[in-house]
């Protein structure tokens, strides 16, 4: 399975730290050092589906075929605006890709990487052969600002992936691996992070226990995903950690055995865009990858649920 193409979007809106020290009093530098985030991205009037459209237009003109062709629509998200009509029906109605299936996943923010294996069962099964895999979060629609917990973490986002089944061109990566993980036996899997509408919107009451398994599971999945494809951690020429905390970030790279220059982030400039964030790292920095080089992406979110993908440029 390869990717053709890969496009994002993200909001001109910005909120800077200073905006959460008037708000909180907290100090800018305290919550630069505690979280790594200087200011993050939120929606005005574009809502997650404009978000997602944008990043489809943003990668559609890189691709060496019609937008008719595609067969499959997968969508990611757990901030719906509406559950029915999801953004992988919003995408089809859009850009009118007809005879396309359209369904749209959600497991927190390792929700991008279980629609890319969606989208690769549908290949390996000879039911699709070019896909679309769109991410989008709209966290600043769930997420409160006076919540001294987690308010001041949220950003918005979206990414959009091509894919197919052959490769398509030489400047294709190839997906040579995708695993994923429910682990709701695990710590406070259930209440550990939660959205819930018409309460209280995205909550975060036992942060330390999301950040101990994090730790451990985005790292565990990574050398997993390594080992079962025969390679070693030091074969690696780039990580991408999901955005959400450079505490998280920094403790997987250590145990990986990373270097800074290895761990490729957005999370000061953007905040935590959900499960969109590894996809738009992905999509800022295609320009550094190289041919042969291998990029693994690794996620953990609410529920929880971890997942990794092994790629090779």
């Amino acid at each position: 399975m390869y990717i053709n193409s890969v496009g994002h979007y993200i909001p001109e809106k910005v909120v800077d730290n200073k905006y959460f020290e008037q708000l909180h009093g907290f100090d800018d530098n305290w919550l630069f050092k505690r979280t790594g985030i200087l200011e993050r991205r939120r929606a005005t009037s574009e809502d997650i589906n404009v978000m997602a459209i944008n990043a489809v237009i943003s990668a559609k003109g890189k691709i060496p075929y019609d937008i008719s062709e595609v067969d499959t629509i997968v969508g990611a998200t757990y901030s719906y605006k509406d559950t029915l009509n999801t953004i992988a029906h919003q995408v089809q109605h859009e850009f009118e890709i007809k005879d396309t299936r359209a369904l749209t996943v959600s497991s927190a923010c390792s929700s991008l990487i279980n629609a890319l294996e969606v989208a690769q069962a549908y290949i390996i099964s000879g039911k699709s052969k070019k896909a679309i895999v769109v991410a989008s979060e709209h966290n600043s629609a769930y997420s409160d600002d006076s919540d001294k917990v987690s308010g001041h973490l949220w950003g918005d986002g979206a990414v959009a992936f091509f894919i197919s089944k052959e490769r398509l061109s030489e400047n294709d990566i190839e997906i040579k691996d995708i695993k994923t993980k429910g682990l709701a036996t695990v710590g406070r899997s259930i209440e550990g992070v939660k959205l819930e509408p018409a309460k209280d919107g995205i909550t975060m009451p036992f942060g330390r226990d999301v950040f101990n398994w994090a730790c451990k599971y985005m790292t565990e999945i990574v050398k997993d995903v390594v080992e079962e494809n025969h390679y070693k951690e030091e074969d690696i020429d780039y990580v991408i950690p999901h955005q959400a905390n450079v505490r998280i970030i920094e403790n997987v790279r250590k145990q990986l055995g990373f270097s800074n220059e290895q761990v490729l982030t957005n999370i000061e400039k953007c905040g935590n865009t959900g499960c969109a964030s590894v996809g738009i790292v992905f999509s800022q920095n295609q320009e550094k990858f190289r041919k042969g080089n291998k990029i693994a992406l690794t996620v953990f979110g609410g529920g929880y649920s971890c997942g990794a993908v092994l790629m090779e440029k």
